[in-house]
């Protein structure tokens, strides 16, 4: 019994409420939006729906550091950024809101271009240098991996800019679904060749 009012413990406990999902995606957006303005946030990250299926975003204050697939293990994708970037990592989707509109315009056709600060830190050398040509291929365009290579100065390098293309941790941004086999079939693509084939259909449609 409680000794000030007699009533059971156990009944004033189950007369508190779990809190809703309402309540507690609102709690969530407050302590990102603490961290974020404090400075204790180093990698935020949402996930945003898209017609390749879902996406995961992630930026740091740099800019838009990642973006995954399902297919590539939202949790692995999430521990690897903590393992690289930060453990300070939290769903903040404020952070990445202009990444997520202007995806959202992509996908409807409404964008051919992005305009984001991107974050290249997952890459480096040969791979990042290939990774920061690709936005140079126009929309409705396409390159083959020896296109690329030899524009990156390198024309031997051919499996070099495949392994590039696929560890790309930008895709979609970072257009590597441009870059296609010297046969015209689209090649290997992180979100799988379906995605990739509906990416190149998008773009030719326009």
């Amino acid at each position: 019994m409680n000794q000030t009012t007699g009533e059971p413990i156990a009944g004033r406990l189950a007369s508190l409420t779990e809190p809703t999902a309402t309540e507690l995606a609102a709690l969530r957006r407050q302590l990102a939006d603490i961290a974020d303005t404090t400075g204790i946030l180093d990698v935020a990250y949402t996930v945003v729906d898209s017609p390749v299926g879902p996406l995961l975003l992630a930026g740091t204050e740099r800019g838009l550091v990642r973006i995954a697939y399902r297919r590539e293990g939202f949790d692995a994708v999430l521990q690897a950024l903590a393992d690289r970037l930060s453990p300070r990592i939290l769903r903040s989707p404020g952070r990445l809101d202009a990444a997520a509109r202007q995806l959202e315009e992509y996908f409807a056709g409404r964008r051919t271009g992005f305009d984001l600060a991107l974050d290249f830190s997952l890459s480096s050398g040969f791979r990042r240098l290939v990774q920061q040509h690709l936005p140079d291929i126009g929309y409705g365009h396409t390159e083959t991996y020896r296109d690329v290579a030899a524009v990156v100065g390198n024309p031997r390098a051919v499996r070099a800019v495949g392994s590039a293309c696929a560890t790309n941790p930008l895709p979609v941004v970072v257009p590597c679904h441009r870059v296609v086999r010297s046969d015209g079939t689209p090649g290997g693509y992180a979100g799988g060749p379906a995605a990739k084939v509906a990416l190149l259909a998008l773009e030719s449609a326009a």
